[in-house]
This record gives C-alpha cells, sequence and structure tokens, in this order.
C-alpha cells in the first residue's frame, strides 16, 4: 500500500499559487509556479524563495554532543564556533557516503544537523547508533521546522526589511537567532544556488507569515517564488553535488573529489577513518575517475546515467544534466577517467540515443558569482 506523501506547512499557499507539485522524497513539493527557467533567472539576478521544509533537522545536545558528532561523522566539529555552521559528510564503516551534511552549531552543547531530505531517516537511525556510549541526545527534530529560503543578489536588503538581525554582521556558513516578520528564526547565511542568500528555520505555525512577509518585501525588487526544478539547475551550474547522483555509497568523499571535508587530524576515531585512509591513498597513487564539467557543443541535453565517450570508448558517466539558462547551452556534471578529465581534452563527447554529441570538459563550477 502506497503512502501519501507529506506535506509542509506551506502546501496551502504553494496550491493557491498554481504550483506544480511532484512527490519529492515522500514530501509533497513545488517543482514550479511558472517558467522554469524565469524563476532560474530571478535567482542569478534579483532573488527567488524557495519552500526547503522538507529537509531533515536532527538535534545532537549534551556535555559530549559534539565528541559524538566527531566521531559519527568525517569533519572535525569540535572546530566549529558558535554560530558557525560547517559542510561535512557521514560515512559508513566501508568509506561509502550515507549523506553529505550542514552542521550547525547552535550552543555550547548543542548542534543541529541537516540531512537531505531523501537521507533523512537514515542520517537520524545512523546518529543514534553511533551515539551509544556518549552523554548525549539524538533528537528528531523535522517537525519541529519550517524553512524557507530566500536567495538571490537581492535578498539581503529583502531580508533586512523584515528582520532584526545584523545581516551585514553574519558571515557565509554562519547563523543567527532573530526576528523574522516577527517570530523568531535560526537565520543562516547558507544556500544551494550559488548566490548570496539565507536560510530560515522558524516554527511551522509561522511559515506562512513569514512567506507573505517575504513576498510583500521582495515584491517591488523581483522577487518570485521558485521550485525544486530551478533549485536544481541552479545548483548544477554552481557545481553543488546532489546525493544520489554525485554522492552515493559506492563513493567515498575522495571519489567524489571532496576528499577535503575528511579531517584525519582531529583526535581520535571516527566511523570508516580505516577506509577513508586507504580511499587517499589511492586517490593519490592512482586516481579514480574524477568528478568534470561538461558543456554541450550542440543542443541535445544529456541526463544522468547517459555514458562519456572518447574515441569509440566508454570513460564516463553523466550524474546530472540540464539545459543551463545561465550559458544558454546544455550542461552536465560527469565522473571520467583521468586521463580524459583534464579541461579542454580533445575528443569528448556524450552518448545520446546512440549519437556521441561532442561535449568541452572544463572545471567546476560552470557559473560563479562575481562579489
Amino acid at each position: 500500500m502506497s503512502t501519501a506523501p507529506r506535506l509542509t506547512a506551506l502546501d496551502a499557499l504553494h496550491r493557491s499559487l498554481g504550483a506544480t507539485m511532484t512527490d519529492f522524497a515522500g514530501w509533497d513539493m513545488p517543482l514550479r509556479y511558472a517558467s522554469e527557467r524565469d524563476e532560474h533567472n530571478a535567482v542569478r539576478t534579483r532573488a527567488g524563495l524557495f519552500d526547503l521544509s522538507h529537509m531533515g533537522e536532527i538535534t545532537v545536545t549534551g556535555p559530549q554532543a559534539v565528541d559524538l558528532l566527531d566521531y559519527a561523522l568525517v569533519g572535525n566539529i569540535s572546530t566549529v564556533g558558535n554560530g558557525r555552521a560547517r559542510y561535512t559528510m557521514i560515512c559508513q564503516e566501508d568509506g561509502g557516503i550515507l549523506d553529505d551534511l550542514i552542521v550547525y552549531r547552535l550552543g555550547e552543547t548543542e548542534y543541529m544537523v541537516v540531512a537531505n531530505a531523501s537521507n533523512a531517516q537514515i542520517v537520524l537511525d545512523a546518529l543514534v547508533a553511533r551515539a551509544e556510549g556518549f552523554d548525549a541526545e539524538v533528537r528528531d527534530d523535522r517537525e519541529a521546522y519550517a524553512l524557507i529560503a530566500v536567495q538571490g543578489p537581492e535578498s539581503p536588503g529583502i531580508l533586512k526589511s523584515v528582520t532584526d538581525a545584523d545581516l551585514d554582521g553574519l558571515k557565509y556558513y554562519a547563523g543567527l537567532p532573530g526576528t523574522v516578520a516577527g517570530v523568531p528564526a535560526l537565520i543562516a547565511r547558507t544556500g544551494y544556488t550559488g548566490e548570496d542568500g539565507f536560510e530560515l528555520f522558524l516554527k511551522p505555525e509561522h511559515a506562512e507569515g513569514v512567506w507573505k512577509a517575504l513576498t510583500e518585501a521582495g515584491a517591488g525588487v523581483g522577487l518570485i517564488p521558485c521550485g525544486l526544478s530551478c533549485r536544481d539547475t541552479l545548483r548544477l551550474e554552481a557545481g553543488m553535488p546532489l546525493y544520489g547522483h554525485e554522492l552515493t555509497t559506492v563513493l567515498t568523499p575522495f571519489d567524489a573529489g571532496l576528499g577535503r571535508v575528511v579531517k584525519f587530524e582531529k583526535p581520535g576515531d571516527f566511523v570508516g577513518r580505516k577506509a577513508l585512509e586507504a580511499a587517499a591513498e589511492r586517490a593519490e597513487t592512482a586516481p579514480p575517475r574524477k568528478l568534470v564539467g561538461l558543456i554541450a557543443e550542440g543542443r541535445r541535453v544529456p541526463r544522468a546515467g547517459f555514458q562519456v565517450v572518447a574515441g569509440g570508448e566508454v570513460v564516463g558517466e553523466i550524474t546530472s544534466g540540464a539545459p543551463s539558462p545561465t550559458l544558454g547551452k546544455p550542461i552536465a556534471m560527469a565522473y571520467v577517467n583521468a586521463t580524459h578529465a583534464e579541461p579542454g581534452t580533445p575528443g569528448v563527447g556524450v552518448d545520446i540515443r546512440g549519437k556521441s554529441e561532442p561535449y568541452e570538459v572544463v572545471r567546476l563550477p560552470f557559473y560563479k558569482r562575481q562579489n
């Protein structure tokens, strides 16, 4: 028997705005409101408003909260200052990636782990299992939060008009408590679009009022609601990995070109350390396939799973592909053999329905904001 998708606190509002809804990781989420391209371009040039309430918030508290997180995750959480955040990963014992995460330090002994919607239960279960022997509590707070993001170059001005928080002093990957439209929120300068922006964690019952206040505050500078479809093209242009595409349990962080998140120098053991040390050594001596960008010379769009070819041989596989509104061409991320990973490598193509379409190999990201 199929289970009905979960609804966010903004579900009725999305439908009133005419959103096309889709089932994503067990949630009914807005895919688009009107034009995906217009939504994408609004975030790049003005601002967009996203409902991200499907993400998984897990609170870790207690005297040994940081010790638990240093053991459970690959990053060095003990060096995260109060009010700061860190991108990290949780891995299996064999080094395979269970999920990529953001960890916020909310207080002296309180942390919030934000997992991808599709992996939230997996991450929660892993943290609970790994907490054995630590004086720390792992709490499922997915029902306690709605999450709204405002992203784009106009987002600081929009948010300033409805908050008492010092946004000028809020650094990237930092968060602070404040009020937004008169209600309490954790205001984080984070995002998944390649633009400046903020993610607002607040009580579900406050979500609709905050959404409407931000909509009104942004009306004069072109803010529009945005769905998951443009979120995907924005993160793809910014070269940001998506779990299930660029990151999976069969890949280690070193396979994904993200070995920098693994901190071997931190004290004590952590889950997957031995396997990751071996993976790091392999990456040095015999580099695995590398994650690269591909830009089409033609108009045909590659999709995940399509083969990357050169000289009649398969040299890689597409992980994500889409038309790029910013570049005006189809783009893709792909894992390719190290021999074909250098930018400008000649003769690289993508097999699209039996025909090799020419593609240029480039470094990621495809797009990087100037300021």
